[in-house]
């Protein structure tokens, strides 16, 4: 069930054509603003930043804006919407239990912006700046890894947003809190390691990075080898951790749920 459910929201999101092309489009302009500020502050900074040469900045910059979409860094309240209108009932009397049913969606979905909303912005600004070639076998491999991880991760926070419905009438202010957060310290702005020494502490003390920045480092290559593997697997924590909290942060929802209902 959990595969058909992938399906389904693979087909799902295959229909918004335009909006998909829209959004590599976009995606694509803004990493051409990008880049271009990052490379001008390399050659004020004398060719690399926090150990970004010209090739890395390219590089982190199109896979960076290839993962927005697939990791998903925009506001997302579709369980909260079903919990407002009582609809989360039909998700959770179904067999399969609901963050399953979820998370089998999400990566579907993930997987449809990946085949535009990555694939376009990587060939564009490939050819118009250049990218860094991976130069170990195990890199790309521990990418795709670590992207599959990075949506998990994202997934896990975003859910757990949205379930604060259960005891919020609107989970707006909330999720702009989060969209504000998850966007400065995951890398998405500018790579966490420009950020000061107390930043850069807090930023990895938190979930966010592993939605963007560690696939971002696995193929720039700023880790590789046991520092890869090692990177990979505090993602697989996090994502571990935002399930396991989503679980139980859905139990408790649901018992206030039947409460609330009689």
């Amino acid at each position: 069930m959990a595969w058909a459910l992938m399906r389904a929201g693979f087909l799902r999101y295959s229909t918004y054509r335009q909006a998909t092309a829209a959004g590599a489009f976009t995606n694509t302009v803004f990493g051409v603003i990008k880049i271009s500020v990052l490379l001008a502050a390399a050659r004020s900074a004398g060719g690399t930043v926090a150990g970004y040469d010209a090739a890395a900045l390219s590089t982190y910059t199109w896979v960076s804006q290839g993962l927005i979409a697939a990791v998903m860094m925009f506001s997302w309240m579709p369980i909260a919407e079903r919990v407002r209108t009582g609809d989360v009932a039909i998700d959770l009397a179904r067999p399969i239990h609901p963050i399953t049913a979820w998370l089998a969606e999400d990566l579907g979905r993930a997987a449809q912006a990946s085949l535009i909303r990555f694939a376009v912005p990587m060939v564009v600004g490939g050819l118009l700046f250049g990218l860094r070639a991976p130069t170990h076998p195990a890199t790309v491999p521990l990418f795709l890894l670590s992207a599959v991880l990075a949506v998990v991760v994202s997934f896990g926070c975003r859910v757990l947003v949205n379930l604060v419905a259960f005891w919020l009438v609107d989970v707006r202010g909330v999720a702009t809190l989060y969209l504000g957060f998850s966007n400065t310290l995951s890398g998405i702005l500018v790579p966490v390691a420009f950020f000061p020494g107390w930043l850069r502490d807090i930023a990895y003390a938190t979930p966010f990075p592993s939605m963007l920045q560690v696939p971002v480092d696995v193929a720039v290559e700023r880790v590789t080898g046991t520092a890869a593997v090692g990177a990979v697997g505090t993602q697989a924590a996090w994502a571990a951790a935002m399930l396991a909290l989503a679980h139980w942060v859905l139990s408790r929802g649901t018992r206030r749920l039947v409460v609330q209902g009689g």
